[in-house]
């Protein structure tokens, strides 16, 4: 339950508080939105509401998980960088973005010594599968690029969005 100088008065501070407890990731358990209500001490069809109100709004882009890719036995894990024609990375990203196998895909600004503008990545548990992915990859892409490479990941960096402060 909410400590009660906690209490939200309104729904700006309700909403600022379901951030917070959100902002921490959602309670490993069966029923991981009925228990975040239960620590906010409202219904959950009341958290429900408010939270698909801040995804239409925009308040909150996107609840998701965040995997460990190693931790699942994926220690091939490669973002393949493609540089591709500007009138059709778009069409391409969007036909990549939409593999299985793809994690990510997005697109980026050229920069000097630098001429990839679109960002694929794959995960395997070999060098074998990382690569037949890879094939599967350019054959979708067909002559619509010039150069590509892979980088292997070394480490896993911290993902975390912006987070809010919890005022006392």
């Amino acid at each position: 339950m909410l400590d009660c100088a906690l209490q939200p008065e309104t729904d700006g501070e309700l909403r600022r508080l379901i951030v917070l407890a959100l902002q921490e990731g959602l309670p490993v358990s069966r029923y991981p939105y009925r228990d975040l209500a239960y620590d906010l001490d409202i219904g959950e069809d009341t958290l429900m509401r408010h939270i698909q109100a801040m995804l239409d709004d925009g308040a909150i882009r996107r609840i998701g998980v965040v995997p460990n890719h190693y931790a699942l036995g994926y220690s091939h894990n490669l973002m393949v960088v493609w540089d591709i024609d500007d009138d059709q990375v778009t069409r391409i990203g969007t036909e990549l973005g939409e593999l299985d196998f793809v994690s990510h895909c997005y697109r980026r600004p050229r920069r000097d010594g630098w001429p990839y503008n679109l960002f694929v990545m794959v995960h395997g548990r070999s060098q074998d599968e990382v690569q037949q992915k890879i094939a599967v990859l350019r054959q979708r892409v067909g002559d619509a690029y010039r150069d590509h490479t892979a980088l292997k990941s070394t480490r896993i960096l911290k993902k975390t969005g912006l987070r809010l402060r919890r005022e006392d």
